[in-house]
């Protein structure tokens, strides 16, 4: 890379850095992955919580089989964590990419 070309890239940088668009941008990023995770947060609390205080709800077969309610909880807990990743992907791909390719876009990039 070349100087001319640093400093066009500083200059770019800048200039997206302080579009307001972008701050926004990054701000509603921010909440969104705040809140995705303060989701799972509290499910995982909540299944602790569960372990600590109620084992024996955990430890309840389900019907006939030697199966636990504790288990497809469990289970239920990795399937949102993973659902709740989808979702952000999807949402980050559908609305924040195209943003940011606008936001570029306008700033010559």
């Amino acid at each position: 890379m070349t100087q001319e070309a640093g400093r066009t890239d500083e200059a770019l940088i800048a200039a997206v850095g302080a579009d307001p668009r972008y701050i926004e941008l990054v701000a509603r990023r921010a909440r969104l992955g705040w809140w995705l995770s303060a989701i799972i947060f509290a499910a995982f609390v909540g299944y602790l919580a569960l372990i600590a205080f109620d084992k024996a709800l955990l430890g309840m077969p389900i019907g006939d089989g030697v199966t636990s309610i504790g288990i497809p909880i469990g289970l239920g807990l990795i399937l949102l964590a993973i659902a709740l990743t989808g979702l952000y992907v999807a949402y980050a791909n559908r609305h924040h990419d195209a943003q940011m390719a606008a936001i570029l876009k306008d700033h010559g990039a």
